[in-house]
């Protein structure tokens, strides 16, 4: 089961000339969630008064929204756009949660 997955999602397209739905979705949310992570941890690490530090991801966050999604969506196959996914998303989700119980 999981041998056929994998091969689902490391085939690559048929066709170059389409990004298809999967990298699509894959690209939207999850380089808004990606953004939202980063942004909180740039928030929570830099060392301004709150609302201070607030202006910073208002003015990055569709910026770096737009260039994560480009960045996903250029994948190779889908389960690179998964790993593009997940694992800086589990790496900001980690280091906020260390940060926030002060370990």
């Amino acid at each position: 089961m999981y041998s056929k997955l994998y091969n689902y999602l490391s085939t690559p397209e048929d066709s170059g000339k389409k990004i298809g739905l999967f990298r699509t979705v894959c690209s939207i949310l999850g380089g808004l969630v990606l953004t939202y992570l980063a942004m909180t941890f740039l928030v929570i690490v830099t060392p301004l008064p709150l609302g201070d530090s607030m202006l910073v991801p208002l003015y990055l966050g569709t910026f770096i929204w737009s260039i994560v999604a480009f960045w996903i969506s250029l994948s190779y196959t889908k389960l690179i756009a998964l790993k593009r996914v997940l694992i800086p998303s589990s790496i900001f989700a980690i280091v906020i949660i260390i940060h926030m119980l002060g370990v």
